[in-house]
């Protein structure tokens, strides 16, 4: 197995920018590269609004961050491919050096930096089923989509407003 940081890079280039942006030109930032989502500066009257969502058809939620705070989604739905008749996808049990197993679609967690969020939201993939505990000991807010689209909020994640 080779470490891929692809994923730590990309959520760290949107913490730079949103910073950058702010110290630049003095005002509010959102950056968002491909689920992940950084914030600095001024916030917008209400907060940041986001919508966190995988693909068209997958449960919809909105979350309201303040600035300085950030989103991060990790997801076994995207980048996907099947390999001797078994569905496979791209983020690797470090352990074996397979696919972790599909208990979330999706886990999406908010955190003070866009890395952190990112490698909690890969590191409850990878847990499967003790990713709850994982995250409600952490203390922030997570939303999971199990494999059969139950969605899980644990840590002050808001309730649906269906």
């Amino acid at each position: 197995v080779t470490l891929d940081l692809g994923a730590t890079a990309k959520a760290a280039a949107a913490d730079m920018a949103a910073a950058s942006i702010t110290a630049r030109l003095g005002i509010g930032a959102l950056v968002s590269l491909g689920g992940d989502v950084a914030t600095a500066g001024p916030d917008p009257s209400g907060g940041w609004q986001v919508r966190v969502q995988d693909l068209d058809d997958d449960p919809a939620d909105h979350v309201r961050i303040t600035s300085g705070w950030s989103v991060a989604t990790s997801s076994t739905q995207k980048r996907r491919w099947e390999q001797d008749g078994h569905a496979r996808h791209h983020i690797l049990d470090p352990r074996w050096g397979l696919p972790a197993e599909p208990v979330w679609r999706t886990v999406t967690v908010v955190a003070p930096s866009c890395v952190t969020a990112n490698t909690m939201t890969t590191a409850a993939v990878v847990r499967g089923q003790g990713a709850t505990e994982m995250l409600r000991r952490s203390g922030r807010a997570a939303r999971l989509v199990a494999a059969d689209g139950t969605v899980v909020r644990i840590g002050g994640w808001p309730a649906d407003d269906g």
